[in-house]
């Protein structure tokens, strides 16, 4: 590798400090603990706040100079040989569910400082600088839309509908940004950039269950989420015949079975979940004369996409004699994959320093699906137990987390010297 250093050191064989990561995550997790052992640090909030500040204050100590955009973007950056050369990236964010784990996001900037923290112990500066990110409002929780920072970053929707949008109190973001003192004044405009990184917990089953410690993320699955209405008649359960019924419960439940079906279908990467039902009037002894339901399907590319949305809405059109629907779309993202290099470069690490890996597809939406619209990116995923996460118990092994690092460290290297 072509690096520049201060004092001998191998690149090929640096390794982080996997307990120094593990305790910063623990240390980082004291923030909005709750007594399940999760973490509850809504974005924007004070608690947001003192995990930003502890964030600004590592950052700081590991030589790096911080600036934060005016949507609260937070950006450490590590000097390179070539201060012209574009950069490369890493982060995630510091927000949480409220009933959130101690990994979900933080994982993925604590990882991204420990890798500047073994890079400053072995005396060797990358030729591009190193930027490390913190996202604002990933989680979407407290303030919508979700991956907020890093959408604003990407030019998904503008910095003036992001600052406006207000949380249940009816506090703006731009309220909340001011209270917390993360308001910065840098434009929110993509910077060069060589390449970003990821490193996250699957949230998922898959590495767990195939016994593999990386996940080569290939990309991210395309999402279409619906409003379905479904209109029946209600009338009395005893008088009603049953052949003269029009249940619009009943063929609610019908379609819940196609939607389901349209993703086996179309597997193994398709999903297809109904997550919110109302059914009117909801009374014991009324047969049900409207409901209403959210579909959410998804798929690795967008022809798969098109071919559930048109089975979707040929089953809305075919329900019960009676039955009538009205199938709307709420929300589109386009499959977003990542960078086939960068994607190659995290398979060809997990390979030299004898992880095992396979490739995954993520299937919830992550900063690097926006940031991948910018700049070329790509993901590092590790097991978390039992595929838990927005859980309180949500958990990983310390010898994942830094397996996880460890593949970051050396994918950014790579990344970094060219």
């Amino acid at each position: 590798m072509h690096t520049v250093q201060t004092r001998q050191a191998d690149p090929a064989l640096l390794r982080i400090d996997g307990k120094r990561l593990w305790g910063s995550l623990m240390e980082l997790a004291q923030i909005g603990a709750t007594a399940k052992g999760g973490v509850c640090r809504l974005a924007l909030t004070e608690l947001d706040r003192q995990g930003r500040d502890l964030f600004v204050r590592w950052a700081g100590a590991a030589g790096c100079s911080v600036r934060v955009d005016a949507i609260g973007n937070i950006f450490a950056r590590r000097a390179g040989a070539d201060p012209s050369a574009p950069v490369v990236m890493t982060g995630s964010h510091l927000d949480t569910q409220p009933t959130g784990g101690k990994f979900d996001g933080n994982y993925g900037v604590l990882a991204g400082l420990e890798v500047l923290r073994t890079l400053n112990e072995a005396g060797i500066v990358t030729r591009a600088p190193l930027e490390l990110v913190v996202w604002t409002n990933e989680e979407g929780s407290r303030f919508v839309p979700v991956m907020m920072g890093s959408g604003v970053y990407a030019g998904a929707f503008s910095l003036e509908h992001a600052l406006a949008q207000k949380d249940h109190a009816g506090i703006t973001v731009a309220e909340a940004l001011a209270q917390i003192q993360y308001a910065g004044e840098e434009a929110v405009i993509p910077h060069p950039t060589r390449a970003y990184f990821e490193a996250h917990i699957e949230q998922g089953p898959v590495l767990e269950a195939a016994g593999r410690t990386i996940g080569v993320v290939t990309g991210a699955l395309g999402q279409r989420w619906y409003d379905v209405t479904i209109q029946g008649m209600e009338a009395h359960a005893g008088p009603t015949p049953m052949d003269q019924r029009r249940d619009a419960l009943l063929a609610a439940a019908g379609l819940i079975g196609e939607v389901n079906a349209i993703a086996l279908r179309h597997g193994p990467h398709a999903r297809a979940t109904v997550g919110w039902l109302d059914v009117f009037p909801n009374s014991r002894n009324v047969i049900p004369g409207r409901v209403t339901l959210t579909v959410d399907l998804r798929a690795a590319d967008d022809a798969t996409l098109a071919a559930m949305d048109a089975e979707l809405q040929a089953a809305c059109t075919s329900l019960l004699p009676g039955i009538s629907a009205t199938c709307q779309q709420v929300v589109y993202f386009p499959p977003q994959p990542f960078a086939p290099d960068l994607v190659q470069q995290v398979e060809h690490s997990a390979a030299a320093l004898g992880y095992t890996s396979m490739p995954v597809v993520s299937g919830a939406g992550h900063d690097a699906v926006y940031v991948a619209r910018v700049a070329p990116a790509a993901m590092i995923f590790v097991p978390c137990k039992d595929g838990i996460s927005h859980n309180e118990i949500e958990s990983a092994t310390a010898e994942d987390v830094e397996a996880g690092g460890n593949v970051l460290l050396h994918a950014m290297l790579a990344a970094a010297s060219q």
